[in-house]
């Protein structure tokens, strides 16, 4: 997995998210953008089929404890199935688009 960082508010994850090396990875980029005072997140995910439990927990602390505006953007299907089934795609407004959109 690896972490670009687009703009103040905007990160993109690519390949799987699916160790706690990755949580570490995420929360640690996503914490220092967040110091400089966003309070909106973008996040794309062109190519995960996956997302950990800490992620989505650390996700759902920054929605609903902080007020982070949060959307994702998802290419693969499994993945948005996989939001969707947890009922996420509303908290963190997930989009599946195809990878040209992203």
């Amino acid at each position: 997995m690896d972490v670009k960082i687009n703009s103040s508010s905007e990160i993109v994850v690519y390949g799987n998210i699916k160790n706690v090396n990755d949580y570490q990875e995420i929360k640690r980029i996503v914490t220092e953008m967040l110091r400089e005072g966003s309070g909106q997140l973008n996040i794309k995910m062109p190519d995960s089929f996956s997302i950990t439990s800490s992620i989505i927990g650390y996700f759902l602390k920054l929605v609903y404890q902080d007020g982070i505006k949060l959307s994702i953007m998802v290419s693969d299907e499994r993945l948005f199935c996989l939001m969707n089934d947890l009922r996420l795609t509303e908290a963190f407004n997930v989009q599946k688009v195809t990878l040209q959109d992203m």
